[in-house]
C-alpha cells in the first residue's frame, strides 16, 4: 500500500453551525472555530472535514450553495477563513473543504437566470423538461427524492419543470453541458488557490444521470436509481476533475457514494490513477434499518454489521482505501444506535471509539462524538429545523400515523447529530451567549467537553488515547482483518495482524455479561487498552462485562520475524487464525 498521508490521518467532520457561536446570534461561526484550534490539535486530529461554509438561504443548511467563492456571512468573512486554515496548518492539521456540486440552491444566481426563460443562456445548467399529461402538469418521469416525494417542481414562469433529487430548492446540475464540469472546475481552484486541502465530495457518484431520464423501476424509495447512480459518464466527469485540476494540487479527494458496494468502490479507488482517493459507504449504517432507508426503523442487528463490516475490510484490502465512521451530520449518534444511551453510556461510547479507531481504513470522528453526545430525539416536530426531517414525518404520517412517524423522525433525523456541541454545563452548554438556532439536548450538564477534560477516565480522554495508539502502532491502520466469531449476535471479537504484529480486539454488544470462551495461545497476549479500568491482562478464558470492549496486542517476545508490508500472512499466521477461530 501506498502511504499517502490520509491512510496514517485522523479526521474530524466539523458541522460549523453547531460548533461553537462567537457573537452570540445563536448560530456557530469560523471566529468561534477559531476560538477552539488549541481543543482540536489536543486530539492529534491530522485533518478537519468542514461541512459547507459557503453562502447558503439555508433551506438545507449549507447544502444548498447560493455562492461557490464567498463564505456564508452567518459564519465569517473570507479574512476570517484565511485566518483559520492559516492557525490549522500551524498546527499540521489539513483543511478539507465540502465540494456540493449535484445540485446548487435556488437562490445560485445560476439558477435565477435559468428560471427566467428558456433562452437564458443559463437554462441548460439545470435539467429542465416538458411535463406529461394534459397541459404538461404531470412530472416528466416517476423520479423519486431522496427526501419522499417525486423528484421535480413545476415552474409556473416557462411551465416546464426542473429535477431535483434532494429538496425542491436544491436543482440538480446539469452536467450534459460541458460549461457546468468548466465551472465546477474554476470552484476548485479557486479554494486550492487559498491553500485547501483537499474535499469531501457530496453525492459525487449522482453527477450523471441517463440520457433522456427514462422512468425507474418503481420502488419503495428512489424510483430512478438505476439512472442516476454510477451513471454513464460519471468517470469522464470525475477523470476531467482530477486531471485538470486536483492532481495538480495533490488534493485529496473522499466521495459520499450512495447504495455503493465494494465492486463499484473499486472502480472509483483502485489503481494507478484512482478518480478518487476513497469514498463513503452507507451499508454499515443499515444495521438498524430496512432497504438502506433509515426511516424504516428496525432492531439493531450485530451480526448484520459484522458482516458489512467485514465484507469492505477484506474487500478493499490491498486494493484501494476504507473509511471509517460512525457518525457524521446525515446520521443520528451512534450511542442509542448501536449501544445504549443510558446504561453504560460512557462504556458503549468507548466501545464504538475502540471498534473505529482499530479497523483499516482512515477514522472520521465527528464532533462531539469524542465525548460521547447522544441523540436528542426531540418529540415535536415543529422542535426540528432539518429539511429532510420534516418532508419524511409529513410523508410517514400520511402511513404510520402521527405518533408513528414521530417515533421513526426522533430515532433517525439528523438534528439529533446537528445539535450544538456541549462544551460545558453552563447556560446553552456553552455554546452560545444568545438563542441557539438549535435546541441543545437537555442532558449536556452531564456531558460535555469541560467536565471530562480533567478525567482520566473520561470518553474524550479515552478517544485522545486511542488515537495516539494508532499513531504509535501501523497494525491498527494496515493489518488484515480477521473476524474470529462472526456468528456470535453479542460478540465481536476480531484480529487484526501486519508486519509481524497482531492485535486482538474484543467486545459486548450487550446490557448483560457475555462468556468468552478460551482464546487460543491467550498468553502470548497482552492488555494495551480498555474502556474499563480493570479488564483481564490477557484474553484468558472470561466474561466480559456489558459493553466491555478491551484491545490485547502480541507480547514483545511473541512477534515473528518481519515480512514485507505488502504480503498476505504466512502460513503458520493463517493457521493459527484457524485454530482461533475454532475456539472462539
Amino acid at each position: 500500500m501506498k502511504n499517502q498521508w490520509y491512510k496514517k490521518a485522523c479526521f474530524y467532520q466539523i458541522y460549523p453551525r453547531s460548533f461553537c457561536d462567537s457573537n452570540g446570534d445563536g448560530i456557530g461561526d469560523i471566529p468561534g472555530i477559531i476560538s477552539k484550534v488549541d481543543y482540536l490539535a489536543s486530539l492529534n486530529i491530522d485533518a478537519i472535514w468542514f461541512s459547507p461554509l459557503y453562502c447558503s438561504p439555508n433551506a438545507d443548511y449549507g447544502y444548498d450553495i447560493s455562492d461557490y467563492k464567498n463564505i456564508n456571512p452567518e459564519y465569517g468573512t473570507m479574512q476570517d477563513f484565511d485566518r483559520m486554515v492559516k492557525l490549522l496548518h500551524a498546527r499540521n492539521i489539513k483543511v478539507i473543504m465540502d465540494l456540493v456540486i449535484n445540485h446548487t440552491s435556488d437562490k445560485h444566481r445560476w439558477f435565477e437566470e435559468s428560471r427566467k426563460s428558456k433562452d437564458n443562456p443559463y437554462r441548460n445548467y439545470y435539467i429542465w423538461r416538458d411535463g406529461r399529461g394534459k397541459n404538461g402538469k404531470k412530472p416528466p418521469n416517476n423520479w423519486t427524492s431522496f427526501f419522499l416525494g417525486t423528484a421535480w417542481q413545476y415552474d409556473e414562469l416557462t411551465g416546464q419543470w426542473y429535477l431535483h433529487l434532494f429538496d425542491k430548492n436544491q436543482p440538480d446540475l446539469n452536467y450534459f453541458n460541458p460549461r457546468v464540469l468548466e465551472e465546477v472546475k474554476d470552484v476548485l481552484n479557486f479554494w486550492l488557490k487559498k491553500g485547501v486541502d483537499g474535499f469531501r465530495c457530496d453525492v459525487i457518484t449522482l453527477l450523471s444521470k441517463r440520457e433522456g431520464l427514462p422512468d425507474g423501476k418503481k420502488r419503495i424509495a428512489l424510483t430512478g436509481r438505476e439512472h442516476y447512480l454510477n451513471g454513464p459518464k460519471i468517470e469522464f466527469l470525475l477523470r476531467q476533475l482530477q486531471e485538470d485540476v486536483l492532481s495538480k494540487y495533490d488534493a485529496f479527494t473522499v466521495g459520499e457514494s450512495v447504495m455503493i458496494d465494494v465492486d463499484t468502490a473499486l472502480k472509483y479507488t483502485s489503481g494507478e490513477n484512482p478518480l478518487l482517493d476513497t469514498v463513503f459507504e452507507f451499508e454499515h449504517m443499515n444495521a438498524d434499518n430496512y432497504f438502506g432507508i433509515k426511516q424504516f426503523v428496525r432492531k439493531f442487528s450485530l451480526k448484520r454489521l459484522k458482516k458489512t463490516i467485514a465484507k469492505w475490510q477484506d474487500g478493499l484490502y490491498n486494493k484501494a482505501w476504507n473509511t471509517l465512521y460512525w457518525e457524521n451530520h446525515d446520521q443520528a449518534r451512534i450511542v442509542g444506535r448501536y449501544c445504549s444511551a443510558t446504561e453504560y453510556r460512557e462504556e458503549g461510547a468507548k466501545m464504538m471509539g475502540t471498534i473505529l479507531l482499530t479497523l483499516s481504513g482512515t477514522p472520521f470522528i465527528y464532533q462531539g462524538q469524542e465525548i460521547g453526545q447522544t441523540s436528542a430525539k426531540m418529540q415535536d416536530i415543529e422542535m426540528y429545523r432539518d429539511v429532510e426531517s420534516i418532508r419524511s414525518y409529513n410523508t410517514m404520517r400520511k402511513i404510520f400515523g402521527k405518533k408513528g412517524a414521530m417515533k421513526r423522525i426522533s430515532y433517525c433525523s439528523r438534528d439529533n447529530a446537528r445539535t450544538p456541541v456541549q462544551w460545558d454545563s453552563g447556560a446553552n452548554g456553552g455554546f452560545t451567549a444568545g438563542t441557539p438556532w438549535l435546541a441543545l439536548n437537555p442532558n449536556y450538564t452531564q456531558i460535555n467537553v469541560a467536565q471530562q477534560e480533567n478525567e482520566q477516565s473520561s470518553v474524550l480522554n479515552y478517544y485522545r488515547k486511542l488515537i495516539q495508539l494508532r499513531k504509535e502502532h501501523d497494525v491498527f491502520t494496515f493489518g488484515t482483518y480477521h473476524d474470529l466469531a462472526p456468528l456470535k449476535s453479542k460478540l465481536w471479537m476480531y484480529k487484526r495482524s501486519y508486519n509481524g504484529d497482531e492485535i486482538l480486539v474484543v467486545n459486548n454488544f450487550s446490557l448483560k455479561p457475555q462468556k468468552v470462551r478460551a482464546v487460543k495461545d491467550a498468553e502470548r497476549y497482552t492488555l494495551l487498552t480498555s474502556n474499563y479500568p480493570n479488564s483481564a491482562q490477557t484474553p484468558v478464558a472470561r466474561t466480559l462485562r456489558p459493553y466491555e470492549s478491551a484491545v490485547y496486542i502480541l507480547k514483545e517476545q511473541e512477534k515473528q520475524i518481519d515480512i514485507p508490508k505488502d504480503d498476505a500472512l504466512t502460513t503458520a499466521t493463517v493457521t493459527e487464525t484457524e485454530q482461533t477461530e475454532q475456539t472462539v
